[in-house]
């Protein structure tokens, strides 16, 4: 099982927000998934993001991939960093 830390689109029309989820790569955008370990709110000016950097760091470790979108949120925030010093510092 592929697991990737994906966007899931909430909102309504014309007013997106967006959910981090960690979910099989099989199963549709917003459909099933595993964990819920952020949000991104595109609309403000400031782009609002939230994170729980330790489920985050954890599912990384495990082999979970993140797409693109979620790979240029976590590495502004500082978590791709994080993850590399720490698979690399051993």
């Amino acid at each position: 099982m592929a697991v990737k830390i994906r966007l899931t689109r909430m909102g309504s029309k014309k007013k997106p927000y967006y959910r981090i989820n960690v979910a099989d790569s099989r199963s549709p955008r917003d459909g099933r998934f595993i964990e819920t370990v952020g949000t991104y709110n595109p609309l403000v000016a400031e782009n609002q993001v939230t994170l729980k950097e330790d489920r985050i760091l954890d599912w990384l470790s495990k082999g979970a991939q993140p797409s693109d979108t979620v790979r240029n949120i976590l590495s502004k925030a500082g978590v791709m960093k994080k993850f590399h010093d720490s698979k690399y510092s051993k």
